[in-house]
């Protein structure tokens, strides 16, 4: 497989690079250290300046034989496309990986991405639902 092939592949190509790159923005504006809302109100307003169709805390029910047994809330949906899920701390745990997916499972979404406003900067994670 060639590297065109390859780039063909990736899943929501544009709309991540613009999820990203909106990501990036905020933390060059504001910095590491403020707490997780801090930075999601900060997505929201530029992804609206972007005019990024998204929702934010957006709730999902976790369902058994038909009863509501859970609720779990993400942080944005982007275009009812992308799960993301914002962090705040220098490392990525193995909880927040498990939360997003639970969150592919749940919504039966193909991508999200897991985005840790770090000290160092902003790492991020491309989740794939593979089921």
């Amino acid at each position: 497989m060639g590297y065109g092939d390859l780039k063909t592949k990736i899943v929501y190509q544009e709309l991540s690079y613009e999820i990203v790159g909106s990501v990036f923005e905020v933390y060059n504006s504001i910095g590491y250290g403020y707490p997780e809302k801090y930075y999601q109100k900060a997505v929201a307003s530029v992804f609206k300046t972007k005019n990024i169709n998204f929702k934010e805390q957006v709730a999902y029910n976790l369902k058994l034989n038909g009863e509501i047994i859970a609720r779990n809330y993400l942080d944005f949906l982007v275009e009812d496309k992308v799960i993301v899920e914002l962090k705040q701390g220098n490392h990525f745990s193995k909880n927040f990986l498990d939360q997003v997916k639970k969150y592919l499972k749940i919504t039966d979404l193909k991508l999200a991405i897991l985005v840790n406003f770090t000290s160092s900067g902003v790492k991020f994670l491309r989740v794939l639902n593979i089921n």
